[in-house]
């Protein structure tokens, strides 16, 4: 064989090496983008999904703010109570039962006391069924830390707030309170169809119902 005849072989070997080395190499840059391309859609899937999952989270800012106000307001009904009944000749002490005194007519409420009551319980007044029903709402979101699928479980808590005031008032609540239960279950209830802790949801209802009721029987 001539040399040229070597070079010509020796040339088409390595053209042939060559052009196998670049389709490998250009093979691996394929594969390496679609690498990347596959590792950029997992990467897009995952967040798309942490971005549609919502974190519910409880409102403890609305929570205190809702449980100081409902103590203020109880402690001010008991400074009444305790005030008429002072009047009366009789003692306010840890062992009255003031909801009883209100429920039976043994407590005389005179009257700018009834007047101011009537205010209260009236349809924009604070223990109005509006106002009332409202405050349950905002406390059963703040608890439930605004998720809708809780909805249910703070229906169960109203409704059981209502028998614990029915059982501390000592007999069927007012008219009023049933209205606010009502309204309470309504606004709860559009709130989880909507897009839009037990126990102490319960405590808070319970407040609410027996608060009303008192204020009402000095409105009479």
């Amino acid at each position: 064989m001539s040399v040229n005849g070597i070079n010509n072989v020796t040339q088409n070997y390595d053209n042939k090496s060559t052009s196998k080395t670049k389709a490998n190499q250009n093979k691996q840059v394929d594969n390496k983008k679609q690498e990347v391309s596959e590792d950029a859609a997992a990467v897009y899937v995952k967040s798309e999904q942490i971005i549609e999952k919502k974190i519910y989270q409880r409102d403890t800012a609305t929570i205190d703010r809702l449980r100081a106000e409902a103590d203020s307001r109880l402690q001010n009904l008991r400074d009444l109570v305790e005030k008429m009944l002072l009047k009366q000749g009789q003692k306010f002490n840890d062992t009255t039962d003031m909801y009883q005194l209100l429920r039976e007519g043994k407590l005389e409420v005179d009257p700018a006391t009834s007047a101011q009551a009537q205010k209260d319980i009236a349809e924009d007044g604070y223990w109005g069924v509006n106002q009332t029903s409202e405050r349950m709402v905002s406390f059963a979101k703040a608890l439930s830390g605004g998720d809708p699928s809780k909805a249910n479980e703070m229906i169960d808590a109203v409704k059981k707030g209502f028998e614990e005031a029915t059982k501390a008032w000592g007999g069927e609540l007012p008219e009023i309170s049933k209205k606010t239960l009502d309204a309470a279950i309504g606004k709860l209830e559009s709130w989880r169809d909507s897009t839009d802790n037990g126990s102490s949801m319960s405590n808070a209802a319970a407040n609410s119902f027996k608060n009303q009721a008192a204020t009402g029987k000095m409105a009479e």
